[in-house]
Protein backbone atom coordinates (compact mmCIF):
# COMPACT_ATOMS: atom_id res chain seq x y z
CA UNK A 1 0.00 0.00 0.00
CA UNK A 2 3.17 2.37 -0.12
CA UNK A 3 3.46 1.83 -3.56
CA UNK A 4 4.17 5.09 -5.25
CA UNK A 5 3.22 6.48 -8.60
CA UNK A 6 4.46 9.74 -10.47
CA UNK A 7 6.71 12.43 -8.39
CA UNK A 8 3.89 14.21 -6.72
CA UNK A 9 2.22 10.91 -5.16
CA UNK A 10 4.07 10.53 -1.62
CA UNK A 11 4.40 7.00 0.41
CA UNK A 12 1.35 6.04 1.90
CA UNK A 13 1.85 7.38 6.00
CA UNK A 14 -0.08 6.25 8.73
CA UNK A 15 -0.33 9.50 10.75
CA UNK A 16 -2.83 10.42 13.55
CA UNK A 17 -6.13 12.68 13.24
CA UNK A 18 -7.83 14.55 15.98
CA UNK A 19 -11.11 13.36 14.90
CA UNK A 20 -10.47 9.96 15.38
CA UNK A 21 -9.74 10.35 19.06
CA UNK A 22 -13.32 9.24 20.62
CA UNK A 23 -12.22 11.90 23.95
CA UNK A 24 -12.57 14.95 21.14
CA UNK A 25 -15.32 17.11 22.53
CA UNK A 26 -18.24 16.43 20.71
CA UNK A 27 -17.87 20.87 20.22
CA UNK A 28 -14.59 20.54 18.41
CA UNK A 29 -15.95 17.38 16.57
CA UNK A 30 -19.03 19.54 15.48
CA UNK A 31 -17.33 22.63 14.27
CA UNK A 32 -14.72 20.14 12.21
CA UNK A 33 -17.68 18.24 10.76
CA UNK A 34 -19.19 21.39 9.29
CA UNK A 35 -15.95 22.27 7.92
CA UNK A 36 -15.97 18.77 6.11
CA UNK A 37 -19.51 19.15 5.09
CA UNK A 38 -18.47 22.36 3.17
CA UNK A 39 -14.88 20.87 1.45
CA UNK A 40 -17.07 18.03 0.30
CA UNK A 41 -19.52 20.79 -1.74
CA UNK A 42 -16.76 23.03 -2.94
CA UNK A 43 -14.03 20.32 -3.74
CA UNK A 44 -15.07 17.68 -5.08
CA UNK A 45 -16.23 15.23 -2.56
CA UNK A 46 -19.72 15.83 -3.05
CA UNK A 47 -19.64 15.32 -7.00
CA UNK A 48 -17.30 12.47 -6.96
CA UNK A 49 -19.91 10.25 -4.87
CA UNK A 50 -23.29 11.51 -6.94
CA UNK A 51 -21.70 10.81 -10.01
CA UNK A 52 -20.72 6.85 -8.42
CA UNK A 53 -24.28 6.46 -7.38
CA UNK A 54 -25.97 7.72 -10.01
CA UNK A 55 -24.78 4.84 -11.92
CA UNK A 56 -25.97 2.81 -9.25
CA UNK A 57 -29.27 3.98 -8.83
CA UNK A 58 -29.94 3.05 -13.15
CA UNK A 59 -30.78 -0.55 -11.78
CA UNK A 60 -31.87 0.02 -8.22
CA UNK A 61 -35.52 -0.83 -7.14
CA UNK A 62 -38.23 2.27 -6.85
CA UNK A 63 -38.07 1.78 -2.49
CA UNK A 64 -34.49 1.13 -2.37
CA UNK A 65 -32.62 1.02 0.96
CA UNK A 66 -29.53 2.74 0.83
CA UNK A 67 -27.26 2.23 3.95
CA UNK A 68 -24.40 5.33 4.25
CA UNK A 69 -21.45 4.32 6.56
CA UNK A 70 -19.54 6.41 8.21
CA UNK A 71 -22.17 9.79 7.48
CA UNK A 72 -21.21 12.26 9.92
CA UNK A 73 -23.88 14.80 9.61
CA UNK A 74 -25.54 13.11 6.72
CA UNK A 75 -25.14 15.88 4.62
CA UNK A 76 -23.93 13.42 1.89
CA UNK A 77 -27.30 11.26 2.81
CA UNK A 78 -29.40 14.30 1.93
CA UNK A 79 -27.65 14.70 -1.23
CA UNK A 80 -27.79 11.09 -2.72
CA UNK A 81 -31.48 11.39 -1.40
CA UNK A 82 -32.52 14.14 -3.78
CA UNK A 83 -30.65 12.42 -6.45
CA UNK A 84 -32.88 9.32 -5.85
CA UNK A 85 -36.00 11.59 -6.13
CA UNK A 86 -34.94 13.09 -9.58
CA UNK A 87 -35.07 9.41 -11.08
CA UNK A 88 -38.45 8.84 -9.64
CA UNK A 89 -36.90 6.22 -6.22
CA UNK A 90 -37.93 7.04 -3.33
CA UNK A 91 -34.40 5.94 -1.28
CA UNK A 92 -34.90 4.64 2.57
CA UNK A 93 -31.37 6.14 4.20
CA UNK A 94 -29.94 4.46 7.16
CA UNK A 95 -26.88 6.45 8.23
CA UNK A 96 -24.14 4.49 10.16
CA UNK A 97 -21.63 6.30 12.50
CA UNK A 98 -19.71 5.78 14.97
CA UNK A 99 -20.67 9.15 16.66
CA UNK A 100 -23.62 8.82 18.81
CA UNK A 101 -23.90 12.50 19.33
CA UNK A 102 -23.78 13.38 15.43
CA UNK A 103 -25.87 11.12 14.65
CA UNK A 104 -28.68 12.09 17.56
CA UNK A 105 -28.01 15.78 16.32
CA UNK A 106 -29.13 15.07 12.98
CA UNK A 107 -31.41 12.63 12.93
CA UNK A 108 -34.37 13.84 10.78
CA UNK A 109 -31.94 13.09 7.91
CA UNK A 110 -32.49 9.43 7.97
CA UNK A 111 -35.36 6.67 8.18
CA UNK A 112 -33.10 4.94 10.61
CA UNK A 113 -29.49 5.62 12.07
CA UNK A 114 -26.91 3.48 14.11
CA UNK A 115 -24.08 3.96 15.91
CA UNK A 116 -21.37 0.81 15.08
CA UNK A 117 -17.81 0.72 14.51
CA UNK A 118 -17.34 0.02 10.11
CA UNK A 119 -15.54 -2.56 11.40
CA UNK A 120 -18.40 -4.52 12.75
CA UNK A 121 -21.68 -3.02 11.19
CA UNK A 122 -24.84 -4.74 13.16
CA UNK A 123 -26.78 -5.31 9.76
CA UNK A 124 -27.69 -8.35 8.51
CA UNK A 125 -25.67 -9.98 5.05
CA UNK A 126 -27.08 -8.28 1.92
CA UNK A 127 -29.47 -5.68 3.40
CA UNK A 128 -28.62 -2.55 1.14
CA UNK A 129 -29.44 -2.19 -2.32
CA UNK A 130 -26.80 0.22 -1.96
CA UNK A 131 -23.62 0.99 0.41
CA UNK A 132 -21.88 4.71 0.34
CA UNK A 133 -18.73 4.62 2.72
CA UNK A 134 -17.06 8.45 2.02
CA UNK A 135 -14.10 9.68 2.98
CA UNK A 136 -13.47 7.31 5.77
CA UNK A 137 -11.61 4.06 4.16
CA UNK A 138 -8.22 6.14 4.37
CA UNK A 139 -8.56 6.62 8.10
CA UNK A 140 -7.69 2.38 8.66
CA UNK A 141 -4.54 0.33 7.47
CA UNK A 142 -3.68 -3.25 6.58
CA UNK A 143 -5.95 -5.89 7.92
CA UNK A 144 -8.65 -2.97 9.28
CA UNK A 145 -8.98 -1.59 6.22
CA UNK A 146 -9.57 -4.62 4.61
CA UNK A 147 -11.96 -5.79 7.11
CA UNK A 148 -14.10 -2.40 6.57
CA UNK A 149 -14.18 -3.31 2.78
CA UNK A 150 -15.27 -7.28 3.65
CA UNK A 151 -18.27 -5.52 6.02
CA UNK A 152 -19.40 -2.78 3.24
CA UNK A 153 -19.43 -5.89 0.64
CA UNK A 154 -21.19 -8.47 3.00
CA UNK A 155 -23.93 -5.98 3.97
CA UNK A 156 -24.20 -4.88 0.17
CA UNK A 157 -26.82 -6.88 -2.25
CA UNK A 158 -26.44 -3.92 -4.76
CA UNK A 159 -23.65 -1.47 -5.69
CA UNK A 160 -20.90 -0.69 -2.98
CA UNK A 161 -19.28 2.80 -3.60
CA UNK A 162 -16.07 3.93 -1.51
CA UNK A 163 -15.15 7.92 -2.16
CA UNK A 164 -11.89 8.35 -0.95
CA UNK A 165 -8.81 10.86 -1.82
CA UNK A 166 -6.02 10.13 -4.02
CA UNK A 167 -2.57 11.05 -1.97
CA UNK A 168 -0.81 13.99 -3.51
CA UNK A 169 1.68 16.68 -2.23
CA UNK A 170 -0.07 19.15 -4.53
CA UNK A 171 -3.41 18.07 -2.70
CA UNK A 172 -2.03 18.59 0.94
CA UNK A 173 -0.49 22.00 -0.03
CA UNK A 174 -3.39 22.96 -2.09
CA UNK A 175 -6.06 21.60 0.81
CA UNK A 176 -3.79 23.39 3.58
CA UNK A 177 -4.18 26.70 1.77
CA UNK A 178 -7.91 26.59 1.29
CA UNK A 179 -8.42 25.73 4.55
CA UNK A 180 -6.94 28.87 5.84
CA UNK A 181 -8.61 31.32 3.65
CA UNK A 182 -11.96 29.51 4.47
CA UNK A 183 -10.70 30.07 8.30
CA UNK A 184 -11.69 26.20 8.63
CA UNK A 185 -11.47 25.00 12.55
CA UNK A 186 -7.53 24.33 13.30
CA UNK A 187 -8.50 20.53 13.50
CA UNK A 188 -9.90 20.57 10.08
CA UNK A 189 -6.85 21.90 8.67
CA UNK A 190 -4.39 19.37 10.71
CA UNK A 191 -6.71 16.23 10.33
CA UNK A 192 -7.41 17.45 6.48
CA UNK A 193 -3.68 17.03 5.40
CA UNK A 194 -3.34 13.75 7.23
CA UNK A 195 -6.35 12.24 5.07
CA UNK A 196 -4.72 13.17 2.39
CA UNK A 197 -1.38 11.70 3.13
CA UNK A 198 -3.53 8.56 3.93
CA UNK A 199 -5.18 8.79 1.13
CA UNK A 200 -4.55 6.06 -1.99
CA UNK A 201 -4.26 5.68 -5.35
CA UNK A 202 -6.07 4.43 -7.98
CA UNK A 203 -4.03 1.42 -8.31
CA UNK A 204 -4.00 0.63 -4.92
CA UNK A 205 -7.89 1.16 -3.99
CA UNK A 206 -8.60 -1.25 -7.15
CA UNK A 207 -6.26 -3.80 -5.65
CA UNK A 208 -7.37 -3.99 -2.20
CA UNK A 209 -11.23 -4.15 -2.87
CA UNK A 210 -9.99 -6.99 -5.43
CA UNK A 211 -8.12 -9.07 -3.00
CA UNK A 212 -10.73 -8.97 -0.27
CA UNK A 213 -13.85 -9.49 -2.31
CA UNK A 214 -12.56 -11.12 -5.49
CA UNK A 215 -14.32 -8.37 -8.06
CA UNK A 216 -12.39 -5.98 -9.51
CA UNK A 217 -14.15 -2.46 -9.21
CA UNK A 218 -14.86 0.52 -11.11
CA UNK A 219 -12.50 3.09 -10.29
CA UNK A 220 -12.51 6.44 -11.37
CA UNK A 221 -10.06 9.52 -10.55
CA UNK A 222 -12.36 13.30 -9.88
CA UNK A 223 -11.61 16.31 -9.70
CA UNK A 224 -9.72 17.82 -6.74
CA UNK A 225 -7.77 15.07 -6.10
CA UNK A 226 -10.83 12.45 -5.22
CA UNK A 227 -11.35 8.80 -6.29
CA UNK A 228 -14.30 6.39 -6.43
CA UNK A 229 -14.27 2.87 -6.28
CA UNK A 230 -17.36 0.93 -7.39
CA UNK A 231 -18.92 -2.50 -7.39
CA UNK A 232 -21.78 -4.78 -7.62
CA UNK A 233 -22.05 -7.58 -4.80
CA UNK A 234 -22.61 -11.38 -5.98
CA UNK A 235 -26.31 -12.13 -5.71
CA UNK A 236 -26.71 -14.03 -2.52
Amino acid sequence: MARRGRWWTPARRRGVEVLDDPATPDSVRRAAMRDVARANRWFGGARALRTAVRDALQSAPAGALLLDVGTGTGDLAVMLRAEGAARGIGLQIVGSDLSPALLAEHRARFDAAVAADVTALPVRAAAADVVTCSQLLHHFEGAEARQVIAELHRVARGTVVVADLRRSYIAAAGFWLASLLLRFHPVTRQDGVVSVYRGFTSDELREMIRDVTGITPRVRPGAFWRVTATWKAPSR
